[in-house]
């Protein structure tokens, strides 16, 4: 019965190391981020910035997306995502408060929904 079990045991954890997501260095990501102007541009840039394991960061106005190169040892998307709404904008899945969204410039106001 011992030798059953610790066969089991093995077998368990063998599986559950094999069930384990491989994490990038490079994870290209994009993110849905609203803005209006080059100054929203480079707040969402620096917003992002600062999160420790973002390697790049490129936001562009014509399709409202955050283009991201993350390291996900060292960060997530989420991440991104609550910084980018702390500076004002709303993500796909984030939306900024109305404190921070009403501290933008006028220009940089967009239409939320």
């Amino acid at each position: 019965m011992k030798k059953f079990l610790l066969v089991l045991l093995v077998v368990f954890a063998g599986v559950t190391l094999q069930a384990q997501e491989k994490k990038s260095k490079n994870a290209k990501h994009d993110v849905e981020v609203k803005g209006n102007c080059d100054q929203c541009k480079h707040r969402i840039e620096k917003a992002a910035y600062t999160v420790k394991g973002v390697k790049s960061a490129e936001w562009h106005e014509d399709d409202q997306t955050l283009h991201l190169i993350i390291d996900e040892n060292k960060c997530t998307t989420e991440q991104v995502r609550e910084a980018v709404a702390k500076s004002g904008h709303d993500t796909d899945k984030v939306k900024a408060t109305d404190d921070a969204y009403n501290k933008l410039h006028s220009c940089c106001q967009y239409k939320r929904s």
